[in-house]
């Protein structure tokens, strides 16, 4: 087996991946701020590193994977007003929702959840250390951190600060001693939320929510920090800076990053409205059409969203289903001596090698198709034998236990599907064996019409989607 190799955002390129303890993986992955339903920049987020976390299981790893929820922010407060309704009821129905969402799409859930709201002992004296440290100041009962004992601040994302104020906004604030420093805890003002502190009723600030995370479920330092590219500044160098400045160790030893999905070149956000949501798209396209599409790209690299690229993309799967689906079909009439044990070893070496290479789905998938491509020419040829068809069958699904999109997700009325569709054929064969000609096309071209396309051959009639 191949050794993993990650690409590091703090280092900027490649490295061989050694986790702190052996055959143990921490992952630390950002959230989401739950004041509206997931969209598919969400998904694309929680889909590339739920490939991750699954194939650092699949190469032996037991990975504690953490997922935290921004349940009590600005934008929270702000919605519930609108609705009238407590902020932390309103991000109990969206964390529903989230996870109605995320099982639709088959992401496996984290180890742990943790909540901004259920977190305030530990960012309490995560604040505390860091003012005991002089790191941070109350001014108020606002509590910020001091910019200018900063170390190496930037270093992340590869600018200075000076660099990186300057596309960015910076909440004004006279209180401030600079105008980077940022909040650690937020005074509470009249009717808001709040939670008593040293420094009085207050809130959590955005970044120190992480940090505590972090240090309560996995420790002072991490072997991997994931999220999107945005998160890279502020959210991120922030969250070094105080992780760092409490604790007195390196925090993460891996940054990892996805590549954000774009509408019409722009960044896919609620704040911009050019969001698509995941349950909206579900109604349309099938879960593993979705994972297919954010897959086929490296997750690194920036996706546009575009709906004749998502057909495209199920056009395309449904190929790959079509023949994982014929290989279980063909295995029980297989009569070929061709075992094709070489040729699975050779696509699980070429898929590792890939996802090996900073998880190169996109390669991996290339290698999927090539074996299915070599399957339907041994079929073809009636070579293939039982244990050849059982052989594919094995490596494809050990290959989808990472990807999750060989089968089509079906409600319970739909397991009835195949068996009506096999019904239907054996009604057309009658028809045939009477001659009757006419009624047999007529068969035909209605399942036709309905996409489903039918392949008489010398072992009988076969079947499958093509749409």
């Amino acid at each position: 087996m191949s050794e993993l190799q990650i690409y590091n955002t703090m280092t900027r390129r490649k490295e061989k991946f050694h986790p702190l303890s052996p055959g143990k993986v921490g992952i630390y992955v950002c959230g989401v701020t739950v004041y509206d339903d997931v969209h598919l920049g969400h998904a694309r987020s929680a889909i590339a590193f739920d490939v991750i976390v699954r194939y650092l299981r699949y190469k032996g790893f037991e990975v504690n994977h953490v997922t935290n929820f921004t349940d009590v922010d600005d934008k929270i407060i702000e919605r519930a007003k609108e609705l009238g309704v407590e902020p932390l009821q309103l991000s109990r129905m969206y964390i529903e929702k989230f996870f109605e969402d995320m099982d639709c799409l088959r992401v496996k859930r984290a180890t742990a959840y943790p909540k901004a709201s259920e977190t305030i002992p530990e960012i309490i004296s995560m604040v505390q250390k860091l003012i005991d440290k002089g790191y941070a100041y109350v001014v108020d009962g606002d509590v910020y951190f001091d910019i200018t004992k900063a170390k190496d601040y930037g270093k992340l994302s590869g600018q200075s600060l000076d660099q990186m104020l300057a596309g960015a906004r910076v909440e004004v604030d006279d209180k401030k001693k600079h105008p980077a420093d940022f909040a650690l805890w937020k005074a509470a003002k009249p009717g808001e939320i709040s939670w008593p502190s040293p420094w009085g009723p207050g809130r959590p600030g955005w970044h120190i929510e992480c940090s505590a995370m972090c240090l309560k479920y996995l420790g002072p330092s991490l072997d991997i920090h994931g999220g999107g590219s945005e998160l890279v500044f502020p959210h991120h160098e922030n969250e070094i800076q105080q992780s760092e400045a409490a604790n007195g160790v390196q925090f993460v030893r891996y940054w990892m990053h996805n590549g954000l999905l774009m509408v019409n070149e722009e960044k896919m956000s609620k704040s911009l409205r050019n969001f698509f949501r995941v349950r909206d798209v579900c109604r349309d396209y099938d879960p593993s059409v979705i994972r297919f599409f954010l897959l086929n790209t490296h997750y690194r690299q920036p996706l546009n969203y575009d709906i004749d690229a998502l057909n495209e993309a199920k056009r395309s799967l449904e190929r790959l289903q079509n023949t994982y689906r014929e290989l279980i079909e063909y295995r029980n009439r297989a009569t070929g001596s061709e075992d094709a044990k070489a040729l699975c070893e050779k696509a699980i070496a070429e898929f590792e090698q890939s996802m090996d290479n900073d998880f190169n789905t996109r390669d991996a998938l290339a290698t999927m198709f090539n074996l299915a491509r070599e399957a339907n020419r041994l079929i073809s040829e009636r070579r293939l034998s039982k244990l050849g068809a059982e052989n594919i069958i094995s490596t494809m699904e050990r290959f989808d236990s990472i990807f999750d999109i060989l089968t089509v997700s079906m409600k319970p009325q739909d397991e009835l599907f195949p068996k009506v569709i096999d019904l239907v054929l054996q009604v057309r064969e009658s028809a045939r064996k009477r001659k009757d000609f006419e009624t047999a096309d007529a068969i035909r071209k209605g399942l036709e019409d309905l996409g489903i396309e039918i392949q008489d051959s010398a072992d009988g009639p076969k079947w499958k989607i093509k749409r």
